[in-house]
């Protein structure tokens, strides 16, 4: 058994390359063949590869979704609101408990966000506060919101059967943000297949990588060429460079999607992992009071991804060290590789985790775990002061008190224990 002082740090969550190397293989081809653009046969190949993926559902139907390889997530989702209609003076209804990309290509656009707090079960958009959100917005602006973004956070079904009538019931496209949600289904029909379009994302620490990336699933042919173009400079039939609408240079690199058709080799194996690490995790901590690890739903429809395993503390438990945090502004940013970030001058904000919380995050990284808070809610961002926002408590009151637990593919079941132990000996008897 390797001794604590000896631990390798046990990150959240990275992807990592396939055991036969299959990644090196094509990379090498795209330099072979000196496709090193964005565009080439990697890049085709990496989108049929997530076609078929996203087509395929549990029962062995086929759907027939198209699929456009772009730079990022945030790319994705731009785009998508672009095909939208979405532009200045415009609403979109965005879940609040979120990170960033799913609201700010909103304001790229010249619209404004209309944050939608979260339901306790999955924490994610609250159906009912959505449509008291539509509602109210027609009557106060005079128009429907102009899309619907909802979030798979931390890998996890949003009420999808609900949402998509909501949608469908006001003429409201749906954007859906499945950048964590990678291989998550609902009713066995994979996310981002149920909306308009469908946002993926293939960042370092996501559910496959290739190192930064993103893909937009498409309804059908007639959208992803529309999208296609729009990320390839917007750029009309002629001989020469002729540009009758604002394009933008979002297409993957042929290089990167060498590295995702690697990738898309060992995703079933990566799903499959995460949900191990899941359930290892519950049987650990049930016995653990005042810790509770975040389930998904009993119905049989919900089948998540577990991108990361996440729980919450109750309040009244003390942690080791619990006297001493926010007493000291933080220099660095904490988890991942951030990095330049904007000093501050306070060590607290008037939204933020409970004492216990941030005790636990310094506690294990002391241990050599990384235990991030959960997202603060976009509604509480100071960048968004002023936007509109539909509010049930929710979101605020599990950023107090939640947190995220390790459960990548290097996260083995001795570092789940380990893990598990060193939450135990961190609160005080």
């Amino acid at each position: 058994m390797i001794m604590a002082e000896e631990r390798k740090t046990i990150y959240l969550c990275l992807a990592h390359m396939s055991e036969e190397g299959i990644e090196q293989k094509y990379v090498k081809e795209a330099f072979d063949t000196n496709w090193v653009v964005p565009m080439g046969p990697n890049v085709n190949a990496f989108e049929q590869n997530l076609a078929d993926f996203a087509n395929s559902n549990s029962d062995g139907s086929k759907l027939d979704r198209k699929v456009v390889c772009l730079s990022a997530g945030t790319a994705a989702v731009h785009l998508a609101l672009l095909a939208c209609g979405v532009g200045p003076g415009d609403e979109v209804c965005v879940q609040s408990f979120t990170f960033c990309a799913s609201s700010h290509p909103i304001t790229y656009l010249g619209a404004s966000p209309v944050f939608i707090d979260s339901e306790k079960e999955t924490w994610n958009m609250d159906p009912a506060l959505l449509e008291k959100a539509i509602v109210e917005r027609k009557e106060k602006t005079g128009k429907y919101p102009k899309a619907i973004v909802p979030v798979a956070l931390y890998g996890m079904p949003y009420k999808v059967d609900e949402i998509m009538a909501i949608a469908d019931k006001y003429g409201i496209p749906v954007v859906e943000d499945a950048a964590e949600g990678m291989g998550s289904r609902f009713n066995g029909q994979v996310l981002g297949t149920f909306g308009k379009f469908g946002v993926l994302s293939f960042n370092g620490n996501k559910m496959i990588t290739t190192s930064g990336g993103g893909a937009l699933i498409c309804r059908d042919a007639e959208d992803a060429n529309t999208v296609m173009w729009r990320a390839t400079q917007a750029r009309d039939s002629y001989p020469y460079y002729q540009h009758s609408a604002i394009g933008y240079n979002y297409r993957m690199s042929n290089v990167c999607a060498g590295i995702g058709r690697g990738q898309m080799t060992v995703l079933d194996k990566h799903i499959a992992h995460h949900k191990h690490v899941q359930a290892l995790y519950e049987e650990l901590l049930k016995d653990v009071d005042g810790v509770d690890i975040h389930k998904q739903p009993a119905d049989p429809r919900y089948d998540a991804n577990f991108w990361l395993c996440t729980a919450t503390i109750d309040e009244n438990i003390k942690i080791k060290g619990q006297e001493n945090v926010y007493k000291e502004v933080i220099k660095t940013a904490v988890g991942g590789a951030a990095g330049v970030i904007k000093a501050v001058d306070s060590a607290t904000t008037d939204c933020q985790p409970n004492d216990n919380v941030e005790a636990l995050r310094v506690y294990m990284l002391a241990k050599k775990i990384e235990c991030r808070p959960v997202w603060k809610p976009m509604h509480k961002q100071p960048v968004y002061a002023n936007a509109v926002s539909y509010v049930n408590g929710v979101s605020e009151s599990l950023f107090k008190i939640g947190f995220c637990l390790p459960a990548g593919p290097y996260v083995s079941d001795d570092d789940v224990r380990y893990i598990v132990d060193s939450i135990k000996e961190a609160i005080v008897k």
